[in-house]
């Protein structure tokens, strides 16, 4: 049964990206409590957090891959359980190690998520011609993926996300498994799209937040720890990478 249309809410601008007291458990342990905050249009924000500190499960929240225990998810004012597929219509997001159909080339995934979106074949090649310029695989369009480098790989999923012109991404460890060069050029990609898009990326790599991002979101334990400009947060002349020791991990010095 499809989805009944349903307009955002008038008035105000909505944030792009909100997520609204999201808790996820499994039993007694929380994956994620009562994470709020927002990305307005236009934002590039990083998502910060030790292994296990809730990145992954609020982030598929958010995207309506999972259903909260408590709390809603929203896309430019669509709710990610009530109306997803409006949400997803303006939503790109990359998953960490995303699924990718080995036994395809690059070509027919992209041309496979383009016809399951409803682009006609003109529109989705025209599109495909796009993503592949900005994610630099020409060169491995018609590979199998399971012959494909990690890098390689990345750089598929984030033109698989990139394919429908979403508003908003969604960047799960956008350059994990990289090497530095691999690392630079997906940086700089993700500088350019800022420029037009809304943008919440998670990472582990301190010393590229500053160059993708002027804000941070740091979670531990399923809880938001910190919440604004990384200029603030490392204006004491320490490091981000001494701050996020210190707000992650209980047994660093002050």
């Amino acid at each position: 049964m499809s989805e009944k249309k349903h307009a955002p809410p008038t008035g105000a601008a909505p944030p792009m990206i909100e997520a609204r007291g999201l808790s996820k458990f499994y039993g007694t342990f929380a994956a994620s409590r009562n994470v709020t905050f927002q990305v307005a249009r236009g934002e590039v924000v990083a998502f910060l957090g030790p292994n296990g500190a809730g990145k992954s499960t609020t982030m598929k929240l958010l995207t309506g891959y999972l259903a909260p225990s408590e709390g809603t998810a929203h896309i430019a004012g669509f709710d990610m359980m009530t109306h997803r597929l409006d949400g997803s219509r303006l939503l790109g997001y990359l998953p960490e190690n995303g699924p990718l159909y080995p036994d395809m080339t690059p070509y027919g995934v992209l041309n496979f998520f383009g016809e399951a979106r409803g682009m006609s074949k003109d529109h989705r090649e025209q599109r495909i011609d796009g993503v592949v310029a900005i994610c630099d695989v020409s060169s491995v369009i018609h590979k199998p993926i399971s012959k494909l480098s990690k890098g390689f790989r990345q750089r598929v999923g984030m033109a698989q996300a990139l394919l429908h012109e979403p508003e908003v991404l969604i960047l799960d460890e956008p350059t994990a498994g990289l090497d530095p060069n691999q690392i630079r050029e997906v940086r700089d990609t993700i500088r350019r799209l800022g420029e037009e898009k809304t943008i919440l990326l998670s990472t582990h790599i301190m010393q590229e937040v500053g160059a993708m991002a002027e804000r941070a979101i740091l979670i531990n334990q399923g809880r938001v720890v910190f919440d604004g400009l990384i200029s603030e947060l490392t204006s004491d002349g320490r490091s981000l990478d001494e701050h996020f020791r210190r707000l992650t991990n209980p047994h660093a010095a002050a």
